[in-house]
């Protein structure tokens, strides 16, 4: 069993995407997850920010996690240290209390402590109630509003790049561009890996497709307008190594033969940011997804506003809806569509 700690504050989504590449996830507390598999694709991952060999949970106290820890088989011999957090400061717990409790714990069992360069890391989490919606990719564990205590020895800590591959920082940028670690997540979601074609046919500046590109799928891209086609190409040549395609096109009518891509992921217009009327704008999503469902049996789309009912016309069922904040005059909703 492995414990999973989750970026942000929608565990819902999180969990969903860390599902791409474990299985039965399922949420224990806000920010914390269980798995009871993981593929080598766990580094990949957006939103999981470490990954740990779970010894067991308890109750979100000092004390409770003491217990815990006496009584589990630790079956690893050198130097340690203890890191204790509580995600979002839910629980109030004191971790350097925890961390002194827990490391003379691991004293009397014989370990050392080596706080600069350990052989091991006990993580030791707290966390208050989860914030979860009703995706089916993601269980929520019986109690899990009460909170939790997870220990575990951290197994991978993978580097936070994203910030790296800001929007502004690459050879074509356009204001609006998407964050790269929601895009990394949404072609997570999707199913990018090697071997896979991801296809976004509204690929604006690329942002969703070098995400695909550097987890190793095969990105393809065609938009509206051909400055988009050459920047997108600009950003994709420098930034990933994959093979990849772009071309002008129709999102209505696209150049591709039945089921030429593994999934579709695409960031549909915004009506404030388009001059087409709102009517106009359905029409031109909903054929768009009818489109998608003729070239992939999944698709990830992100908009200002749900486009269920649409998608659902298209003949899509809609498999997941999550509604995500970007400011007060903002949402995103994500909308995950199995053929």
């Amino acid at each position: 069993m492995y414990l999973l700690e989750l970026a942000g504050t929608d565990d819902d989504f999180a969990a969903t995407e860390a599902a791409s590449a474990a299985s039965d996830v399922t949420v224990v507390a806000g920010g914390l997850a269980t798995a009871e598999t993981l593929s080598d694709r766990i580094s990949q991952l957006a939103l999981t920010h470490r990954v740990s060999d779970l010894l067991g949970t308890a109750q979100p106290t000092v004390a409770a996690a003491r217990e815990t820890l006496e009584s589990a088989a630790l079956h690893r011999t050198g130097s340690v240290a203890v890191r204790a957090r509580d995600v979002r400061g839910a629980t109030g717990v004191s971790t350097q209390a925890t961390e002194r409790e827990l490391g003379s714990v691991l004293v009397e069992a014989g370990f050392t402590v080596d706080l600069e360069d350990p052989d091991h890391e006990l993580r030791v989490v707290f966390a208050g109630s989860p914030s979860v919606g009703d995706s089916p990719a993601a269980d929520v564990a019986s109690g899990a509003d009460a909170g939790a205590c997870a220990i575990g020895w951290l197994a991978t800590d993978p580097p936070r790049t994203f910030t790296e591959r800001a929007p502004t920082e690459r050879p074509f940028f356009q204001p609006g561009s998407m964050d790269p670690t929601l895009a990394r997540a949404l072609v997570n979601i999707a199913g990018a890996q090697p071997g896979t074609t991801v296809l976004d046919p509204m690929c604006g500046t690329g942002g969703l497709l070098i995400e695909a590109g550097l987890v190793g799928a095969t990105p393809v891209g065609v938009d509206a307008l051909e400055k988009m086609v050459q920047g997108t190409r600009e950003n994709l040549g420098t930034l990933i190594d994959e093979e990849f395609a772009v071309c002008r096109g129709d999102a209505r009518r696209l150049p591709f033969a039945d089921d030429a891509a593994d999934a579709v992921v695409f960031d549909a217009p915004y009506g404030r940011q388009t001059k087409i009327t709102g009517e106009t704008l359905a029409a031109l999503v909903g054929d768009a997804l009818a489109d998608a469902r003729r070239l992939a049996a999944r698709t990830v789309i992100v908009g200002d506003r749900s486009w269920q009912t649409v998608a659902e016309e298209a003949g899509w069922t809609v498999t997941a809806h999550f509604q995500r904040r970007v400011h007060r005059s903002l949402d995103r909703h994500i909308l995950v569509l199995e053929r």
